[in-house]
Formats: structure tokens, C-alpha cells, sequence
């Protein structure tokens, strides 16, 4: 009598999917918003340079030695140095102060106040009209424009340089806010809210507000890029911040009558400010696919 063969088991197959798979909700998010992330990154690294920006300069950046000017770039001068002897890397490290308080200041204050405005413009029928009107005024001038004109107003300082942009920025997210009003008011859950007996206000805080905060906050990063690059021109022409404010834009004015045999002192300032612009457009284009999957690719 002979034995019999045993069926032997079947060899597991590897999971050829197991490996392509996201394995926690951080992997999951680095593979769908990539260029968000390396937005994000760059922004925390602009951010940490301004606020350790007295550990990472090598100069004081409004200290002038006449002796060392128009030194190229080097071992005792990354940037090289200005006409008037500054060091242009701790000047373009302490300009990062700069730009990000008044890209950040006025991407706050310009979307608050123009939420409010476009909030009571779109819920409130009566005060439509006239407050779009005057917002219709404020749009018919450019931006840059109107910022230059109330700096001559004003005159010269980071804090009139924010309150100029963002009543230059302002009318544009009011705007935005009134169109997103004007359709969410006639949801069925408004209409719901209303016949229930809720007050205006609640149904503005409860119903319309969060569901108007995706497009608000996708327009504050562009405001925030917009309002770094505007404060760059101001300081450029020189109506933005005082001369003796280390900003991206005083550095580029400080190299433009020598930019051809001087290059890199408008080089260096000039790329930061596009790589953190860059970024922070990316942060928005992000947010926008985060906040309305239907929109990603």
C-alpha cells in the first residue's frame, strides 16, 4: 500500500498593493497636496530666518563701513555688500521681518473688514447697493496706486504700509464675499432659518459665515503674496518703507543704479522674495484643492 501525496498549500502571494498604499493620514496627504507641503515648508522656513534672524546675521544689517563697499559675494560678505558697506545677506535676513509682517498683517486685516463688508453688503439688501458702489470707487484705481497716494498721505512706515495695502485690497474681498453671500442666502437651510424665526445675525454667524470662510481663506493667501510684492514696489520707488528699514524692496532700490556691474545686490533679495511669494501661492493653490476636492485634478 503506498502513501498518498499531501496536497501541499498554496504559497502566499505578496500584496503588490500593499506597499503603494498610504499608511497613515500624513502619507496620504504628502501624495495628494505635494506642492501645498513644499509651500508650507518653505513658509516655515522664511518664518523661522525672521524670527531667529539676530542668530543667523553676520553684520549688523544698518551698520556702514565705507571701507568694505561694493565687496562681492564672499566668505566675510555671503551677499556681498552695498554701496555703502552693509552687509546685503543680514539685510535680506532681517527683510524677511519685513515682508512677512506686512504680508501676514494685511492678509488679516483686509479679509476681516472685507468679510464684515461683504457679509452686510450681501445679507443686507438695502445697504447693497451703496456699499458696492463706494467699493466699485476703490476698484476703479489700481492697487498700487491707491497704496502710493496714501503713503504720500501718510508718509513712510510698516505700519502705514499695511493700512495702505489693505484699503487697496479690501473692495476685492468684499466683493468675493458678497457673490458667495448672494447664492448661499438662497439655500433651502436659509430659507429654513428664516421661517423658524432666527435672527439675521445668527443666520449670517451660524449658516452663511462657515460655508463662506473655503473662498475667503484661499483669497488671503493671495492677498498676503499680493501685499509683499506691493510693499516691495513702494520701497522701490521709494514711498514705502523708510530708507533705513532693512526691507527686500530698500535693498533692490539700494542696487538699482548699479545693477549691471553690481548685479547681486538686487539678485539675491530679488530671488527670495519670488521663492516666498511662490510659496505662498502654492499654499493657496493647495488650499483651494483641500477645501473643494471637485476642483483637484
Amino acid at each position: 500500500m503506498t502513501d498518498t501525496p499531501q496536497p501541499q498549500p498554496a504559497p502566499e502571494l505578496p500584496d503588490l498593493f500593499e506597499e503603494e498604499r498610504p499608511r497613515t493620514r500624513t502619507e496620504r496627504f504628502l501624495r495628494q497636496y505635494p506642492a501645498m507641503c513644499v509651500g508650507l515648508a518653505l513658509i516655515g522656513l522664511a518664518i523661522l530666518v525672521a524670527v531667529f534672524a539676530p542668530l543667523l546675521a553676520t553684520h549688523d544689517p544698518v551698520a556702514l563701513d565705507p571701507a568694505i563697499r561694493l565687496r562681492p559675494p564672499s566668505a566675510n560678505a555671503w551677499f556681498g555688500t552695498d554701496m555703502l558697506g552693509r552687509d546685503v545677506y543680514s539685510r535680506v535676513i532681517y527683510g524677511s521681518r519685513v515682508s512677512l509682517i506686512i504680508g501676514f498683517g494685511v492678509a488679516i486685516s483686509a479679509t476681516v473688514i472685507g468679510l464684515a463688508i461683504g457679509l452686510v453688503s450681501g445679507y443686507v439688501r438695502i445697504l447693497d447697493s451703496i456699499v458696492m458702489r463706494v467699493m466699485d470707487g476703490l476698484m476703479a484705481i489700481p492697487a498700487i496706486l491707491l497704496a502710493v497716494a496714501l503713503m504720500a498721505l501718510v508718509g513712510g512706515s510698516v505700519f502705514n504700509v499695511i493700512l495702505a495695502i489693505t484699503i487697496a485690497e479690501i473692495p476685492r474681498v468684499a466683493r468675493l464675499v458678497r457673490s458667495t453671500v448672494l447664492s448661499l442666502r438662497e439655500q433651502a437651510y436659509v430659507d429654513a432659518a428664516i421661517a423658524s424665526g432666527t435672527r439675521p445675525l445668527a443666520i449670517i454667524w451660524y449658516h452663511i459665515l462657515p460655508n463662506a470662510m473655503p473662498p475667503i481663506m484661499v483669497q488671503a493667501t493671495y492677498i498676503c503674496a499680493s501685499a509683499m510684492v506691493i510693499e516691495a514696489i513702494l520701497s522701490f520707488i521709494g514711498a514705502g518703507t523708510p530708507p533705513t528699514v532693512p526691507s527686500w524692496g530698500n535693498i533692490m532700490t539700494d542696487g538699482r543704479a548699479l545693477w549691471q556691474v553690481k548685479p547681486y545686490i538686487i539678485a539675491f533679495p530679488a530671488i527670495v522674495l519670488s521663492i516666498t511669494v511662490l510659496a505662498v501661492n502654492l499654499v493657496g493653490d493647495g488650499l483651494r484643492d483641500y477645501l473643494d476636492p471637485r476642483q483637484s485634478k
